[in-house]
């Protein structure tokens, strides 16, 4: 009896899982601990096809909030012409969009568009960067930087995709991010930098590194005072710091003398020629000593000489696996890396491939050259 009782409640709960609809499903049968889903959010989710699967295990917590604003955010963004699909995955991606107030999220498109040249492009900032669109905190400070950076001339553009991939700069007050440009400024002109080419050079180092204005301006001056204790002239320094995308404000004094001290043993170099090997591959500044030592001892079990990796220090921006890979490519076709230069396995993948393919084609070229005069079998 007790058998029959039991699979006869099991068959009735397997009956209602599929009658309840799918905001139901973990709403009220979830642990004790958790609180219980707004069922409106979740329906009205649901309706724009978001997937309340992926919503729930990355960011349940918002199904749960008391108030949300779904229907009002889908529009706003269909009103900036997001289709139905966009909408699904912004709001799977970052959900939390549901939980700002409509009229907060009307000034920050009003704020964003201010630097967008249209809504298409806005719309495909939200879609790549949903939270930095939807972080509504520090509105005032926000607005405050666009306006300082816009009175720097630069770039709209550039100053949409700061907004979009390091907002943390432009939530904070905008004296900070003052500092750090004057900092930028006065290490250009000192470095020998003109006047007139300060704009597009500030525009160069943010679009190509959006993080510089997190880092202290100490950090600029620790880094360029090092460098110039080993040596380097003003326009060594000036290259460096185009070179690194002004990733040396990022790196510490003591790594630096590591690895330049590593490199200066391991290649047997003199100070001039370990400026130059810094001058040519300016990554060797950034990379871990255990980088470094891995990817040096990895060419030499390869049988290229210190004269070579000296000759084309580029080499040690490759991995060890890169490096051998490209080695026993060229190998297959005749050409030895090992008795030539290096330049022909440095560099990016695109550029390996046009050297791969030139001697490819020398070895794939007719033997008869038909222009060529005929000659005998004797000759």
């Amino acid at each position: 009896m007790l058998r029959v009782t039991t699979a006869s409640l099991c068959t009735y709960c397997q009956r209602m899982r599929l009658l309840l609809p799918p905001s139901a499903s973990s709403s009220t049968v979830t642990s004790p601990n958790k609180r219980l889903e707004n069922q409106y959010t979740v329906d009205s989710l649901y309706e724009l096809s978001v997937d309340i699967r992926k919503v729930r295990k990355v960011k349940g917590w918002v199904l749960s909030e008391s108030t949300a604003y779904v229907s009002e955010t889908a529009d706003l963004l269909r009103d900036m012409g997001a289709d139905a699909t966009v909408i699904a995955s912004i709001l799977e991606t970052h959900p939390e969009a549901v939980l700002c107030r409509p009229e907060d999220v009307a000034a920050q498109r009003d704020l964003w568009v201010s630097v967008c040249p249209n809504k298409r492009e806005l719309m495909s900032i939200i879609e790549k960067f949903p939270a930095s669109f939807f972080t509504l905190t520090h509105h005032s400070n926000q607005q405050a930087n666009i306006l300082y950076l816009r009175s720097l001339r630069l770039n709209k553009r550039i100053i949409g995709k700061l907004m979009a991939s390091a907002p943390q700069s432009f939530s904070r007050p905008v004296e900070r991010n003052q500092e750090v440009i004057h900092t930028l400024r006065e290490t250009y002109l000192d470095l020998g930098g003109d006047e007139g080419n300060l704009r597009i050079w500030l525009q160069k180092l943010l679009s190509q590194n959006p993080y510089i204005l997190l880092r202290p301006a100490e950090a600029w001056r620790d880094s360029l005072g090092f460098l110039r204790e080993q040596g380097f002239t003003t326009e060594e320094l000036l290259s460096l710091v185009s070179s690194l995308r002004a990733s040396i404000a990022e790196l510490q004094p003591e790594s630096m003398h590591q690895a330049l001290g590593y490199i200066e043993g391991a290649l047997a170099c003199s100070k001039d020629e370990l400026k130059q090997i810094v001058i040519l591959c300016p990554a060797v500044l950034y990379y871990s000593l255990p980088t470094l030592i891995g990817r040096f001892q990895g060419l030499m079990d390869a049988g290229v000489s210190m004269e070579q990796v000296k000759e084309s220090p580029n080499v040690l921006e490759l991995t060890t696996q890169i490096v051998l890979y490209r080695i026993q490519k060229l190998a297959s076709y005749g050409y030895d890396v090992r008795g030539g230069s290096l330049d022909v396995i440095v560099g990016t993948k695109k550029d390996f491939e046009m050297s791969y393919d030139k001697l490819h084609l020398r070895t794939r070229r007719p033997l008869f050259n038909p222009v060529a005069p005929l000659r005998s079998a004797e000759e």
